[in-house]
Formats: C-alpha cells, sequence, structure tokens
C-alpha cells in the first residue's frame, strides 16, 4: 500500500514534522490513482516548484525516485526526502487497505480527489459497501478547510459528498457527463468533447471560470478518455492549492505518463501494457483500444489473465469483458500464486457461453505475448493487461523476474535476451 498503516506506539517524528510542513493532496478511487497523482505533482513542478509524489511504484522527489516499496520506511524516506528538498505539496496515492487502517487521521488531506469506483479488493473488504467505506476515510477525515474533488460521472461520488459536513468545500468534474446521483454536486470544469488517437487525447473544456483560464482546451500526451477524467480531477487539485492555471495546463499537457498504464511499447503494432487488472479497468481499456484499431482498420487483441489467492468472482466477468471487446484472446498466466493455473483459467472461460472473439490458451505469459505479437499485424493494438509496471511474476512460493515490457521489447528485438 503506497499510505501506510498506523504503527503501534508513539508516531514517528518525521511523520510528525512532515505533517506540519507539507501540504497533502491525496487521491484515492479503484483506478487512475497513480496517474491522477503524479499529473498532481508534473503541476506543481511545471509551477517551479520542487514536487513530491508517493505512489503504490515507490517515492519521487522531482524526477528521482527516492525510495521503493510500499512500506512505512519507504513511506517515511520520501517525505523525509521531500522536506530536504523544500517541497511544499506532495501528492500521495491511497489505498482503500491503507484508509481502512486508519492512515487518512494520521495524514490529513488538504485536498482529496476520488476518481471512480468499481468492484477491487473484495478478498480484502470482503463486501461493496466496506470497500466504500474505507475510501470514504480520506474525506471524512479532511480538516475543515479541506477540499473535496469529486468525479461527478461515477456515483459513488454522491455518496462520499452526503457523508460530509455541510460546510465543507467540494467541487466535481467530468469527462463522462453528470451521473443523476451527482447532480447537487458543483460542477467545476468538464470536457464536453474528448478526442483521441495514437499521439495523445484532446479535452474541449465546457465554459467555466477554470476551463476559460486553460484556454478552453486541453491536448494531453497520454492516450486514452480516463486520462481526461484523470487530468480533470487533478486540475480542480492543484487550482485548490492555488497553483497557477498556466502552471496547471504545462504540467498537464507535459505529462509523460506513468509506468504500466497504457504504456505504449510499440507503434506497429501498437502494443501496450496497462495494469487493469479489474473488470472495469479492462472493458475501459478495451474500449479505448477498439476506438484506436477501428481508426486504423485493425484487430484488437488481448493477452491476460487473474491473480491467484484473490478475488475469485471477478474472473468470469472479466472472460465475458475480453470476449465482447476482443478479436483475439491469448488468455495466460498473471500472479497464480498457490492456486493452480488451470483453475484460474477455466473460471475465466466459464464467464464466455458463445464466444464471439477467437480464444488461445498459453498459460506462459512470455510465450503468450510472444504469440500475441508474432501474429498481429501492424494495424492491430495488443493489449497485455493486469500487471502493468510489476516487475515479478508469483508462481507458487517463487517470485520470478518478469516485465510485460521487457517481453515485448524481447519479442521485438530491442531488449537482451533473458539468462
Amino acid at each position: 500500500m503506497s499510505a501506510p498503516p498506523p504503527a503501534a506506539g508513539p508516531e514517528d517524528p518525521r511523520l510528525i514534522e512532515a505533517r506540519r510542513r507539507l501540504v497533502a493532496a491525496c487521491v484515492t478511487g479503484t483506478n487512475g490513482k497513480t496517474t491522477t497523482t503524479s499529473m498532481i505533482a508534473a503541476i506543481v513542478a511545471a509551477a517551479g516548484e520542487p514536487s513530491a509524489r508517493i505512489t503504490t511504484l515507490g517515492a519521487w522527489v522531482d524526477d528521482e525516485q527516492v525510495a521503493d516499496g510500499v512500506s512505512m520506511d519507504a513511506f517515511l524516506a520520501g517525505l523525509e526526502r521531500a522536506l530536504a528538498a523544500g517541497v511544499r505539496t506532495v501528492a500521495v496515492e491511497t489505498t482503500s487497505k491503507s484508509l481502512a487502517s486508519g492512515f487518512a487521521w494520521r495524514w490529513p488531506a488538504r485536498v482529496a480527489v476520488f476518481t471512480n469506483l468499481s468492484r477491487d479488493h473484495l478478498d480484502y473488504h470482503r463486501t461493496p459497501e466496506e470497500y466504500l467505506a474505507a475510501k470514504a476515510q480520506l474525506f471524512l477525515a479532511q480538516p475543515p478547510d479541506g477540499l473535496a474533488v469529486f468525479n461527478a460521472a461515477d456515483p459513488s461520488s454522491a455518496l462520499i459528498a452526503e457523508l460530509l459536513p455541510p460546510g465543507r468545500r467540494r467541487v466535481a468534474c467530468t469527462a463522462r457527463g453528470v451521473h443523476p446521483d451527482c447532480a447537487a454536486l458543483p460542477l467545476a470544469l468538464a470536457a464536453d468533447e474528448v478526442r483521441v488517437d495514437r499521439e495523445g487525447t484532446r479535452l474541449r473544456l465546457a465554459p467555466s471560470d477554470l476551463a476559460d483560464a486553460l484556454g478552453g482546451a486541453l491536448r494531453l500526451r497520454v492516450i486514452g478518455a480516463v486520462h481526461a477524467e484523470n487530468a480533470l480531477a487533478a486540475a480542480l487539485a492543484a487550482h485548490g492549492l492555488g497553483y497557477p492555471p498556466s502552471a496547471i495546463r504545462a504540467g498537464l499537457e507535459r505529462f509523460p505518463g506513468v509506468e504500466g498504464r497504457f504504456q505504449v511499447v510499440l507503434r506497429e503494432p501498437l502494443a501496450v501494457v496497462d495494469y487493469a487488472h479489474t473488470p472495469d479497468a479492462l472493458a475501459r481499456t478495451l474500449d479505448l483500444a477498439r476506438e484506436l484499431a477501428d481508426a486504423s482498420g485493425g484487430r484488437v487483441w488481448c493477452v491476460f489473465g487473474c491473480g491467484g489467492d484473490r478475488d475469485q468472482g471477478k474472473r468470469p466477468q472479466m472472460g465475458r469483458i475480453a470476449d465482447e471487446r476482443a478479436d483475439e484472446v491469448v488468455l495466460t498466466n498473471d500472479n497464480p500464486r498457490g492456486e493452480d493455473p488451470e483453475r484460474i483459467a477455466d473460471a475465466i472461460a466459464a464467464g464466455v457461453h458463445a464466444p464471439r472473439a477467437r480464444w488461445t490458451r498459453e498459460l506462459d505469459r512470455a510465450a503468450a505475448i510472444a504469440l500475441a505479437l508474432r501474429h498481429a499485424r501492424p494495424a492491430d493494438v495488443v493489449i497485455v493487461a493486469g500487471k502493468g509496471h510489476e516487475r515479478t511474476q508469483i508462481v507458487g512460493p517463487r517470485t520470478l523476474p518478469f516485465s510485460d515490457v521487457e517481453e515485448i521489447r524481447r519479442v521485438a528485438g530491442r531488449a537482451t535476451p533473458r539468462s
């Protein structure tokens, strides 16, 4: 978890000092947390300040990674280095597990951002209601002068907003319209048109004070309509912290993306590594792949599996989503952990009763990636989903070196062979 649970006994003095000197912008939700957190840090940097971000990928001060992993020591090391560098605002990705452990009450967020909510981590939280309640802690623990930023397209935003004290400042953004349940949220920034191509994402902004100050449009380097939502949320968070529109625009338009989040590794075919490991995330990723493939006259490939010893209920859902949205599905291993890989694959395939796509089962993940790339045409889009930034694969009791990005490069002849 990026934001650690509280430790027993007295608080670490580093946390006390960081809480006194740093302003926290924290992001939670099911999807988009890492990207939105990183976008906020990019805006801070564009304003000419030293920036810091702490995510599930590690801790960075400016472009230097100062801590790896998600332990308490790594989190505190990131804060310590941020203070030493003169950072004023730190952007923190906050997971549901950390929030359920009480983190938000020890690290109150001046600005709290909610991206969206869909099925995830039910092996830990047991029910969707518990999962939502954990997310809500970030907002309930805010100081009286805090700002809550919501996604007006997601009905869970309204559920959290109802829990806030009447005087708490709140704003909303959307790139997908306003859900009826969210009609009462004050809409401060919206995209009324989003266009995506292989070079990036263009947003036309609906008129508002902030939209007008941003020039009425944004051109992002990252690919995908989901990034429109992330960018608007990051813009509202930064604006709430006092950063000028010029820095917001520059930071968002320069933002290069996050490792393993719709990361383009090859251009022909368009080979993409994405962390999509939930039904909603996989659906969004494949919808984007379809949009890109249709524009080039190509097909959509999906290479994916599901993790072992985790939420089993999502497996048939993800199989159905892959079948509905891809032309070619290569079913493979994710992190099988202690489960039988064949049983995991069977559970995924059970969600598909009359296949629309052509399915291939290849449980060796490296071989599955190679199979897709060697049969894909230049106009095709190949999505390798589920592991994203991860550099290992957990098979039984072993943790083995493995990177989807490096496997794609290896097939393309751009990486050294595995030893």
